[in-house]
């Protein structure tokens, strides 16, 4: 199995979890987005859009999109399970997934940003307040849909997976999270889990030193 991502990439983080959950071994295969190799003939011959997270698994075609990746590791690899069997539970988290991976990370992609600065103008403060205000909204919305107790979910899901990352980039940008106690939780947890600390963008191969 090969995952092509990008350290720093919250998509490529959130299935690197999944792998790590699962405990599956895979190969890294770097792609660094800011020397643009993504954009390399070799890359678009694996992913035309040039995006990460890409994954070969058993195929000559690569999956791509983190949610799809994820969706057919938790069907492909169901020995350790990422979703309940109870269908309304399920649709619950998968809901929260797509709150993050639909309406909170696109909106500060580099891509989107780097529009906003050479289409709009847009200074750096611009920028920051655009990125904290729909992070904000996001993770106010999350902070109300999980639980009290445990992961976010009770038991760890897919739900975490999209999670945690999401704060990874929260924190580099400088979000203010003190008003999400319920998700601070969910965090202190999986910093304390092996899965997820294997995950984490300083300890990949291509986190700069």
């Amino acid at each position: 199995m090969e995952l092509y991502g990008y350290y720093r990439s919250t998509s490529s983080y959130r299935v690197r979890i999944v792998l790590a959950l699962k405990g599956l071994a895979y190969e890294a295969v770097p792609v660094n987005l800011l020397k643009g190799e993504q954009k390399d003939a070799a890359y678009l011959s694996v992913n035309p859009q040039a995006r990460v997270p890409a994954l070969l698994d058993q195929a000559q075609e690569a999956i791509i999109q983190s949610p799809a990746i994820i969706e057919y590791l938790e069907e492909r690899y169901p020995e350790t399970p990422l979703l309940p069997k109870d269908l309304f539970e399920r649709a619950k988290i998968r809901g929260m997934a797509a709150l993050i991976a639909c309406d909170v990370h696109p909106l500060h992609n580099v891509s989107v940003l780097n529009y906003l600065r050479q289409n709009y103008q847009c200074k750096e403060n611009d920028i920051t307040a655009w990125i904290n205000e729909w992070i904000a909204q996001g993770l106010a919305a999350v902070e109300q849909l999980i639980g009290g107790s445990g992961y976010c979910f009770g038991e760890i899901s897919l739900a975490d997976a999209y999670l945690i990352p999401q704060l990874y980039a929260a924190r580099r940008f400088n979000v203010p999270l003190d008003a999400y106690p319920k998700i601070l939780r969910v965090e202190a947890l999986a910093n304390e889990h092996p899965a997820f600390i294997a995950a984490h963008p300083q300890n990949q191969a291509d986190s700069p030193e």
